[in-house]
């Protein structure tokens, strides 16, 4: 039998309570004191099954995380994008295709996919396979090959966030 958490419940109860107050869309005394208790109740009986399920990822922790994984992604995509209008507009910049490879640290495999998937929507990169902890990644600009420099240049800092968000 697992011990009760209090931290466990009480962010179960909170997240409950938030999305309570979301769908009333009231903040009329009586709503609120109702999904207070009615969120109370569900968080009592419900916390072991989804605390560690999806819902620490709404720990004030992970939560800061998420926002400077977003604020390095869009930082990354501006560049990339730049970069890539800059290749279509002068034809006489070089671009050397090809496929690197690198290995992720990353252990979950959602976290593996949330990588993969950024890699992707940067342009410029374009994630083709991935076995285990192998990316196989088609970059539009090869500048090396070496799978350490590989993932530096595309990955590196999207998983230092990636692993504190999902791995720890």
């Amino acid at each position: 039998m697992q011990t009760f958490s209090v931290k466990d419940f009480f962010y179960s109860w909170i997240i409950l309570f938030v999305v309570w107050l979301g769908f009333t869309a009231t903040l009329d005394i009586y709503e609120v004191l109702t999904g207070l208790l009615v969120s109370l109740v569900i968080a009592y009986y419900t916390y072991k099954n989804y605390s560690h399920k999806g819902l620490n990822i709404l720990m004030p922790n992970k939560i800061f995380y998420t926002l400077k994984y977003l604020l390095v992604f869009l930082r990354a995509l501006v560049v990339a994008n730049f970069d890539v209008a800059r290749r279509v507009v002068s034809p006489k910049l070089p671009i050397n295709p090809g496929i690197v490879k690198f290995e992720s640290q990353l252990q979950s495999d959602f976290a593996k996919m949330v990588l993969a998937n950024s890699i992707t929507l940067t342009p410029g990169t374009l994630t083709v396979d991935m076995v285990e902890n192998t990316f196989y990644i088609h970059w539009i600009d090869v500048t090396t090959t070496d799978p350490g420099e590989a993932f530096t240049a595309i990955a590196k800092d999207f998983e230092e966030i990636l692993i504190k968000i999902f791995d720890k």
